[in-house]
């Protein structure tokens, strides 16, 4: 079977993906450092501790195993905490991306998922957002990926490195068998944030903004399972193998949904009422992101399974909800 290594494997969608790609008949090797991932996440999967900056640690794999294909979920994404520690997010995110290029090259690997993000599009003069509109990032972490797209389509003219570069929106949900799901710290995800206020009365979440050029006042956002990116990854990696050429895709549903919708979701699928508080904006943050996913549906044949918010707000919940459970 074809050996995929899967760098951040413990983490949240690395996690979810390495399953897929078992589904799917691929052999997924895990590299991870722990400092975001959770080991269990990775139980009953081949597991390295290894940082994507150890290109000497890199290459001794490249040489022992029959990689033919690397993932990198290995980043930093907080875009708040790359605003104030830039520093932090150019080493993990560049440098050390840099590293594992230089590390595949040099053992003649050249296939390439990437995880980007939407955050390149700062904020956007069109919606829905394709992939030609204008790439214009507010944060460092936006910076970050744009910079590792450029990079790799440098790399693709003078080494031959051929990469699908997929750029999320809003990922959330989780594994709706239950074994695995979000879990950051601190957490900065809204569906997982509202939850919290539903299981914890103490907690009360604060919507920021409610004066946006929106129906209802509200950031409207295009949120995508967890398990659906996964399964547009494995189609990636099929193309990569069948000699695609590089491409850049947008992820996400093509669907918006506001602040208030997503609460409106979690009561529903809860049947309990979150704590909620207004607050002012937050700087920088757009009205509106949502994907047009066309080029990604016609090219891999990617058809997403959890379409509406209720699905993907039911499997969080699910999951919150073992999670309690267990006193986490």
């Amino acid at each position: 079977m074809k050996e995929i290594l899967v760098t951040g494997g413990a983490g949240y969608i690395g996690s979810h993906v390495i399953r897929k790609l078992s589904n799917k008949g691929y052999t997924p090797v895990v590299y991870d450092d722990l400092s975001a991932g959770i080991r269990e996440f990775t139980d009953g999967f081949d597991f390295i501790d290894g940082d994507i900056g150890d290109y000497d640690k890199l290459v001794k794999i490249f040489k022992s195993r029959k990689i033919e294909c690397v993932m990198n979920f290995a980043s930093f994404i907080a875009v708040g905490e790359s605003c104030s520690n830039p520093l932090k997010y150019y080493e993990n995110n560049v440098a050390k991306t840099v590293s594992l290029f230089k590390a595949m090259l040099d053992s003649d690997i050249k296939k390439f998922i990437f995880s980007s993000t939407a955050a390149v599009y700062g904020n956007p003069e069109e919606i829905p957002i394709t992939e030609n509109s204008r790439w214009k990032p507010e944060s460092p972490y936006g910076r970050t990926k744009l910079m590792v797209e450029d990079i790799l389509r440098d790399l693709d003219v003078s080494d031959g490195l051929k990469f699908i570069a997929l750029r999320y929106f809003n990922a959330a949900g989780a594994d709706p068998a239950g074994e695995i799901g979000e879990s950051h710290v601190p957490e900065t995800h809204l569906i997982p944030l509202i939850i919290r206020s539903v299981l914890d009365p103490s907690f009360e979440i604060t919507i920021f903004g409610t004066d946006y050029d929106t129906p209802d006042g509200t950031c409207i956002r295009d949120y995508i399972h967890v398990n659906d990116l996964a399964d547009a990854h494995v189609l990636a990696v099929d193309k990569l193998m069948e000699g695609s050429d590089s491409r850049v895709f947008n992820l996400g549903n093509g669907t918006g949904f506001s602040v208030k919708e997503v609460i409106d979701s979690v009561m529903r699928v809860t049947g309990k009422k979150p704590s909620v508080k207004t607050g002012p904006r937050r700087s920088g943050d757009p009205a509106v992101l949502v994907a047009s996913s066309d080029a990604v549906r016609k090219y891999l044949g990617w058809i997403p399974e959890f379409p509406h918010i209720d699905s993907i707000v039911e499997t969080a919940w699910n999951w919150e909800k073992k999670q309690k459970r267990k006193g986490y």
